[in-house]
């Protein structure tokens, strides 16, 4: 009896002493806070934790996002037992030991077992191939967690038993409503500027603007949570900018690019950074930058923009910053067109004006049957059985020929563009539109 007393007495002081994201752990998944396309009303993993219908799964996400959050709540929610092993110290030892004691609860009591691993991608092959009976025959079920792509890190056999669920950074509502209720838990209020700064800095990594508020409220002596107090907490000054800024400062990234100023398109890049700007919406940015102003001048650049913004995706800040940064000094130190620009732009105005006309005989489709006796294909003249690699034919509806929306700059690559085009206008003997000054 004393025993269960004293244990009882050292589970309550620790859930005191314990970090205050472990003390907001949710016990049910009633309490989860975000993944609402997982266990939002009706959705997937809600309906088949509330039937208590749950098969293995694993969980997979960047870090914060709440997978051990999820697990727990899981366990609070069915009425199997739950047992917890990290990947990082547990051996095939500590799993057999699991396994035997979920085995004699489902013989004697007829009750399952989850079993959460955390990080089982630090799992060998070995260590996961231990658990493959357990969880074929049902002795176990198997909630895995892991930051890793489970294709590339869990074992086939293993991944094929269990439901694969993707959790997203929390958004950040989410992450205000984790504010807040930490807020309560240690008794503290803040100011709306020390919340929103702490909800901007959080990268929809829940632990860590938890790990943030404690720091926060541990300095204002636990009252009230001042800016100055998150700034301390986090390291760093808070720099934001209210609507009307943000479409500024965005405005002055591109023109200083398109202005081929490096040394301004880094400093606007870092003010949006430090902001809070989301990263993926400097990355987008960039993409459409790199063919609306810099097009075929240096087709590469497209290329580096979309590579930084997929960096953005899988690497995310503060990392992504070197890729933000490469890219931006890319585009605004390359050579400059808006011409593919322009050429898009005017020939979709000229469509919605009525610039129409039938696709000529020799451009239709001839691969089906009867199309050769419509005169589909007749005449047309396959460009790689010439040696040059193209010929002189028309492309246009009658209607239009002559008519011309892209006209190469004497910028960067696009000056071979226009000799090469030039060049095939002259061979042809015609001239579909204005050249090229070179």
């Amino acid at each position: 009896m004393s025993d269960d007393l004293f244990a009882a007495a050292a589970e309550t002081a620790k859930l005191t002493r314990a970090p205050l994201a472990a003390r907001l752990r949710p016990r049910s998944i009633d309490d989860v806070v975000g993944q609402a396309h997982l266990v939002g009303p009706n959705r997937p993993l809600r309906r088949l934790v509330e039937s208590d219908r749950l098969s293995s799964a694993l969980l997979w996400g960047p870090p914060g996002t709440g997978k051990t959050t999820l697990a727990l709540a899981v366990a609070g929610t069915t009425d199997r037992a739950f047992e917890q092993l990290s990947a990082v110290t547990a051996g095939v030892k500590d799993v057999r030991e699991t396994i035997e004691r979920a085995r004699q609860r489902l013989g004697e009591r007829g009750q399952g077992t989850i079993l959460f691993l955390d990080e089982i991608h630090r799992f060998s092959k070995a260590q996961q191939d231990a658990l493959l009976p357990a969880v074929e025959d049902g002795t176990l079920t198997l909630i895995g967690a892991t930051t890793e792509n489970p294709f590339f890190e869990v074992n086939a056999p293993l991944r094929s038993r269990s439901t694969l669920f993707r959790l997203e950074p929390l958004e950040p509502a989410d992450v205000e409503t984790l504010v807040r209720r930490g807020l309560e838990a240690e008794g503290a209020t803040a100011t709306d500027d020390a919340i929103a700064l702490l909800v901007e800095r959080s990268g929809g990594d829940g632990r860590q603007v938890l790990t943030s508020l404690e720091v926060a409220c541990a300095l204002s002596d636990y009252t009230r949570v001042e800016l100055e107090h998150v700034e301390a907490a986090l390291g760093t000054s808070a720099l934001r900018y209210g609507r009307d800024d943000h479409y500024d400062v965005v405005s002055a990234f591109i023109k200083s690019m398109r202005g081929s100023d490096p040394d301004a398109a880094v400093y606007w890049l870092a003010r949006m950074l430090e902001a809070g700007e989301d990263a993926r919406f400097v990355a987008r940015r960039m993409v459409i930058f790199a063919s609306e102003d810099v097009g075929l001048a240096d087709a590469s650049s497209l290329q580096v923009a979309v590579a930084a913004a997929h960096a953005v995706e899988h690497v995310g800040l503060p990392e992504a910053q070197l890729n933000l940064a490469q890219a931006a000094i890319h585009l605004a130190t390359a050579p400059k067109s808006n011409r593919t620009a322009l050429a898009i732009w005017n020939a979709r105005a000229d469509v919605r004006d009525g610039a129409t006309g039938e696709v000529p005989a020799h451009l239709r489709d001839a691969h089906y049957q009867g199309a050769a006796a419509l005169g589909h294909g007749d005449g047309y003249r396959y460009p790689h059985d010439n040696d040059a690699g193209w010929v002189a034919q028309q492309y246009l509806p009658d209607t239009l020929v002559g008519r011309t929306w892209y006209e190469p700059s004497v910028h960067g690559d696009e000056r071979d563009v226009g000799r090469r085009m030039n060049e095939r206008r002259d061979e042809a003997g015609g001239d579909r539109g204005q050249d090229v000054a070179e």
